[in-house]
């Protein structure tokens, strides 16, 4: 399932991610922030388990910032996961933003 996730409090403007029905993840993307740094967590991230990524994820800060690029990438995974647990309960269809929300 496809998401999209518009960061809070960071450089970046957007994340972009899949979470596959194995729940691996996939495709990450970002919009705006540190290119090279945001490249690589993609990179990083690719194939493991969207659960473990936002558990390592979790608490990274930027400076001063009491968040960075990785925590608000974890907040949505966490976000994405709840979601699909809730689907499988009432399946919907199309894709989300991980606030839940239809995606564009």
């Amino acid at each position: 399932m496809e998401f999209q996730f518009h960061p809070r409090g960071v450089c970046s403007q957007l994340a972009q991610f899949t979470i596959d029905e194995d729940g691996k993840l996939r495709d990450v993307y970002f919009a705006g922030g540190c290119n090279g740094n945001l490249k690589g967590i993609g990179r990083l991230v690719e194939g493991m388990d969207a659960a473990e990524a936002a558990r390592r994820l979790k608490g990274i800060t930027c400076g001063a910032k009491s968040t960075s690029c990785p925590d608000q990438l974890a907040q949505a995974l966490d976000g994405a996961l709840a979601l699909i647990a809730e689907q499988r309960e009432a399946p919907l269809s199309g894709a989300n933003d991980a606030e839940g929300r239809p995606g564009a």
